[in-house]
């Protein structure tokens, strides 16, 4: 009986033990950072690495970069009434209609005769020009010129490469592509694009497309 009241002392005497160490650690675990760790955060410098340059000091891209023009304005083409050869940069500070067209295409030939009508209201100008574009690859310039001539259709007329012919769709349209929806643009005297509806436009609604460009100075 003796030997049994030890052995219950022990285990009493064990449990607050166990229970005392217990308290310590869960006093640890509980214990909270302070308000100034948690307060403690990185500076705005820090956080900004000194060589990323600050809103005031980013450049943007110059005027000269955006208004960079098309691969297609520096090609050369060829006016096959003359035999000249010309580009589109070599137009630049002037106005011009330029129309994508084939011979086969009776709108086309409708479209062009809405032009000469054009040119008969303008007058004479030295600012303006008007294109034709053959695109057909199976068109020459020789049947082109003849083209031209029959249809008393006195201005500038080329037969550009595949090259230009697939630039000019990539950035105004694959409708560009087609002649029957007689694809024209206007590139204004800074050599900037303004493609024009689609469809068989009359001399005066040509005039009025054009006439806020031929306004325009340099």
């Amino acid at each position: 009986m003796k030997t049994k009241h030890i052995v219950v002392n022990h285990i009493l005497l064990l449990s607050l033990v166990l229970a005392a160490c217990g308290g310590a650690a869960t006093d640890t675990m509980m214990e909270k950072p302070t308000e100034s760790a948690v307060m403690d955060k990185p500076t705005e410098e820090a956080l900004m690495p000194h060589d990323t340059p600050l809103p005031d000091a980013m450049t943007e891209p110059t005027s000269e970069a955006m208004m960079e023009s098309p691969a297609w304005y520096g090609a050369s083409l060829t006016n096959v009434q003359t035999g000249s050869a010309f580009t589109i940069n070599d137009l630049k500070g002037k106005v011009v209609l330029v129309e994508t067209m084939a011979i086969w295409c009776s709108n086309c030939k409708r479209q062009q005769g809405q032009v000469r009508d054009l040119h008969a209201l303008l007058g004479e100008r030295d600012d303006f020009v008007s294109l034709g574009l053959d695109i057909d690859p199976n068109e020459s310039a020789e049947a082109l010129k003849s083209y031209v001539e029959t249809n008393d259709f006195h201005w500038y007329y080329a037969v550009p490469s595949v090259d230009v012919v697939r630039e000019i769709a990539s950035l105004y349209g694959d409708q560009f592509l087609n002649p029957p929806s007689t694809p024209m643009l206007i590139i204004d005297r800074k050599g900037a694009a303004h493609p024009l509806p689609f469809g068989i436009k009359s001399a005066d609604d040509l005039l009025k497309a054009l006439q806020p460009f031929l306004d325009e100075a340099m």
